[in-house]
């Protein structure tokens, strides 16, 4: 962060002038949700995260500066702000009830998210377990999607993403979005999956090329891709498989 981002997180800019300056005014690169979208949830204060959970702030005091205000009323605590009444929460000004229910409900989920139990994630042996997982997203489909399957260490499944949609007869896949995922589920692994509108299942040559930059780009990265699944039709086919991988 530069030294100049720091000191506009202090306190809530403004012009040479004192007019106030809104987030919609700050350079994008400053903005919450676009630092989210660029860096990563982790990336942001949590003072940025609570400003995207109430969205607004009032008259002359941002988002961001309001939520400042809030966690400078409960010491930086998130623990005592958790616990914290509606009666507490409007009390601040600016907190009106409505925002005052966000921030508990917000809370409470996060509550609610230690004490359910985690449902068992499915484990990939093979190219069928991959297909059984999504097929349903890919098959059928009147344009191009390609997908991507985050595994941990013991081959279960932390998420499934698409990463582009297209048209009839292709969809990008961007290398720097596809490890920077992987990298924030912490995935070890990573299997490539995309459909052939056409039904055809025999790779392109762009097919191959691409899977070929992939499996070296996650060896650099220590990311192995194990397959990659064209689907077509009812059917598919596996780079694994046929050995091309």
């Amino acid at each position: 962060f530069s030294i100049l981002y720091l000191s506009r997180m202090k306190t809530n800019p403004r012009l040479p002038s004192g007019k106030f300056v809104s987030i919609r005014d700050w350079a994008e690169a400053d903005r919450p949700r676009e630092r989210w979208q660029a860096h990563g949830k982790k990336q942001l204060s949590d003072a940025e995260l609570l400003a995207i959970l109430i969205g607004s702030g009032f008259k002359g005091t941002s988002a961001l500066g309001l939520a400042q205000q809030i966690l400078a009323h409960f010491q930086q605590d998130l623990q005592v702000l958790g616990q914290a009444d509606l009666s507490s929460l409007s009390q601040i000004k600016g907190v009106g009830p409505a925002k005052a229910i966000q921030i508990a409900a917000a809370f409470e989920l996060g509550a609610r998210r230690f004490t359910q139990p985690s449902a068992p994630k499915s484990i990939i042996q093979s190219s069928a377990d991959v297909a059984q997982h999504l097929k349903w997203r890919l098959w059928d489909l009147p344009h191009e999607e390609f997908w991507i399957m985050l595994l941990n260490r013991a081959n279960a499944v932390l998420a499934s993403l698409c990463i582009s949609r297209g048209g009839l007869t292709g969809t990008l896949a961007d290398t720097r979005m596809i490890f920077r995922s992987a990298m924030e589920y912490r995935a070890t692994a990573i299997v490539l999956a995309h459909n052939h509108p056409s039904g055809a299942l025999i790779p392109s040559d762009a097919d191959k090329k691409l899977t070929k930059k992939l499996w070296e780009a996650g060896k650099i990265l220590d990311i192995e891709v194990v397959d990659h699944l064209i689907f077509g039709g009812n059917h598919y086919f596996s780079f694994c498989d046929e050995g091309l991988l």
